[in-house]
């Protein structure tokens, strides 16, 4: 019997995670793909915040034991039945959106990320912390030859997230676009922003991210704990769009107001707690909050494509599958820059 190394979210007996314990590294069998699934033989796998829902055991109705892991770069090991558009040894990867039903009402309109019965690879199914794993042929992504597996496996989750909410929110070359944090969203926020033209200020905590953000491609920093941001901004005449990639919904209210007539915050970084932005704020010049996910497999080749041509990298520090429970706390600690990958 085959066998293959998996990074497990630790369980107790009741098959609850045991909080805040490390990933266990065991030895299981090669899973066979179904009807409409591939076999991916992974070779690396991002480690993304998001991937705490799994550990902690903190997505409703998430069924144990389970394989975290939505960043994932691989080759076509396997095809199962029906499978087709894909052939065996094919580069082919897995994001956030692990598949949807293409019966409900959102998919028959075409709106696949609004599926009702969405996927999310290691929430619904075991994702990529593991050598082989299976998903859906509808999850695929395909891999430019390129672009490596580790720099393209970020890029399906942090990458298309930025990447797609740039493109889809109508600013135009030259724009003022200001990036709100810069870590692992918003180091490919400012890189993505300037590849498409944008005059890009980067918004951070601190003087020691100037450099940096100028090296991505940011025109100007500005250190928000040292200014106000809101004010800095609209001295430069006020933001077409705040990308605002910093989980701090404080940082995002009170830069709100760096945004020009007829702006837009774009909140890509999640936080719980609420905004503190008053209507009146909204009416004075038109401006409007907008809240954007990942994107479909479609929109992930489009990023690919895109970091293929422009030479948009994330950056990013590696670790072997052993070594999961390593990178998955520095991940957690924000200190990694700027992405965590698993090699294989």
């Amino acid at each position: 019997m085959a066998t293959s190394k998996v990074a497990i979210a630790p369980m107790k007996a009741a098959q609850i995670p045991k909080p805040g314990a490390d990933f266990e590294i065991v030895e299981r069998e090669i899973p066979k793909p179904g009807a409409g699934e591939v076999r991916i033989k992974v070779q690396a796998c991002g480690v993304c915040h998001s991937d705490m829902f799994t550990k902690e055991g903190l997505w409703p109705g998430i069924q144990y034991p389970r394989v975290p892991g939505h960043e994932v770069a691989g080759i076509i090991d396997e095809l199962g039945a029906g499978v087709s558009g894909w052939k065996q040894g094919q580069r082919a990867g897995v994001g956030w959106h692990g598949g949807h039903d293409n019966t409900c009402l959102q998919c028959r309109r075409g709106d696949f990320g609004n599926c009702q019965n969405m996927k999310i690879a290691g929430i619904s199914y075991d994702g990529g912390y593991q050598q082989y794993m299976v998903a859906p042929m509808e999850a695929l992504t395909a891999i430019p030859e390129s672009l490596s597996d580790v720099d393209a496996a970020p890029l399906l989750c942090a990458g298309i997230t930025t990447y797609n909410a740039l493109r889809h929110s109508g600013t135009m070359p030259g724009d003022l676009v200001a990036v709100l944090g810069i870590g692992g969203l918003g180091h490919l926020g400012i890189q993505f922003a300037n590849k498409f033209g944008y005059k890009v200020a980067a918004v951070g905590r601190g003087s020691e991210s100037a450099a940096l953000a100028k090296k991505l491609g940011a025109s100007m920093y500005i250190d928000n704990k040292a200014t106000n941001a809101a004010q800095e901004l609209q001295k430069l005449g006020g933001a077409k769009v705040i990308l605002a990639t910093a989980p701090s919904s404080k940082a995002m209210s009170e830069v709100f107001d760096g945004l020009g007539p007829n702006g837009e915050l774009i909140v890509v970084g999640a936080d719980m707690e609420p905004l503190a932005v008053t209507p009146a704020q909204l009416i004075n010049g038109r401006r409007t909050i907008q809240g954007w996910a990942t994107g479909t497999p479609a929109d992930a080749e489009d990023t690919l494509r895109f970091a293929e041509l422009t030479g948009v990298r994330p950056m990013i520090e590696t670790y072997p599958l052993e070594k999961a429970a390593e990178a998955y706390a520095r991940m957690m600690s924000g200190n990694a820059q700027f992405r965590v990958v698993l090699t294989m």
